[in-house]
């Protein structure tokens, strides 16, 4: 049962990096004007339903803990690199 998973899994990873090649050539061949609009609608979209899922304060809390955490490793990997 896990193999199944597994390959399913693979299958859908798969099909998600085909999807972004596919919105890659289409962003490179059309203008900002006319995806721009498309991209904040989708964006939109995925926000309202983020928030209409009433995540408990301390899940928010997590999350953004979570943020900072990337933002500070991120930071002082730029550090290092300079």
């Amino acid at each position: 049962m896990q193999k199944a998973l597994d390959e399913k899994h693979e299958r859908n990873r798969e099909h998600r990096i085909e999807a972004v090649k596919r919105w890659v050539a289409y962003l490179k061949s059309e203008p900002p004007e006319v995806w721009g609009p498309q991209q904040n609608a989708v964006v939109n979209d995925q926000l309202d339903a983020a928030q209409s899922v009433g995540t408990s304060a301390q899940h928010q809390q997590h999350v953004k803990n979570v943020a900072a955490d990337i933002a500070a490793v991120k930071d002082d990997d730029a550090a290092e690199s300079e």
